[in-house]
């Protein structure tokens, strides 16, 4: 466990992200005992996600305390970060001192980006989870994935599995219990589809081929990123 006077959990905010990779464990972290959460981007403007919610930074890179946990999340926007050097330096500097270094969905390809998961066993949305190998992680298709001070969340849902997983690390499982109650996070959902290992070969082929194009995008941003590790 953490044992902190202030647990200080920062989710790195920017645009174009999936905002449940964000908001899901954002309602998780700030359940927890004596902990401050920071929403970070490069300044306080409104950022907008994928789909068209606005979400409103509370700190900025420059202004931001050390963190215990940070924790980056996915979306299309993620393209762009893997080659912004502002945003890799800031993950790069704050994983230094942090005890959990942490992704949800294609958030890891940002760590990947960064050099931060040569080596590491790491999870990313179904639809990407390739593209891990070619920054060095071993790719692992769970919804949560540990190695030493990373853990990892897969595809969008996840996050809130993944998020009750860091809070039972750095509190005990009583209180991340104790979480899941209070947002009554029982699962059941309507369809037996949510993965490439309960969707029927139709639905997955579908899926697969709705994606493709930006998939494509995706694959050619982490290359770019992949090459760019080994100079």
């Amino acid at each position: 466990m953490i044992d902190s006077a202030c647990t200080s959990i920062g989710l790195i905010l920017f645009p174009a992200l999936t905002q449940l990779d964000l908001t899901g464990p954002y309602e998780v972290f700030v359940r927890a005992p004596n902990t401050k959460v920071h929403l970070i981007w490069k300044n306080l403007d409104l950022v907008v996600s994928d789909r068209g919610m606005a979400i409103q930074p509370t700190t900025t890179f420059n202004a931001c305390p050390e963190l215990d946990v940070i924790c980056v999340p996915g979306g299309p926007g993620q393209i762009n970060l893997m080659e912004d050097e502002e945003v890799l330096s800031f993950i790069r500097t704050q994983s230094k001192q942090a005890k959990l270094v942490t992704s949800v969905c294609t958030g890891s390809l940002v760590l990947g980006a960064a050099g931060l998961l040569k080596g590491y066993k790491a999870t990313t949305h179904w639809a990407s989870l390739d593209q891990l190998a070619l920054l060095g992680a071993e790719a692992v298709s769970e919804r949560v994935v540990r190695d030493r001070n990373r853990i990892t969340g897969a595809g969008v849902t996840s996050g809130i599995d993944f998020a009750l997983n860091v809070v039972s690390e750095m509190f005990g499982s009583d209180i991340a219990q104790n979480i899941q109650l209070h947002m009554e996070y029982d699962p059941a959902p309507p369809f037996t589809c949510g993965s490439p290992r309960t969707a029927s070969e139709e639905q997955l082929q579908k899926a697969q081929e709705q994606a493709a194009p930006f998939i494509e995008m995706r694959r050619q941003a982490t290359l770019k990123a992949a090459a760019r590790l080994k100079n």
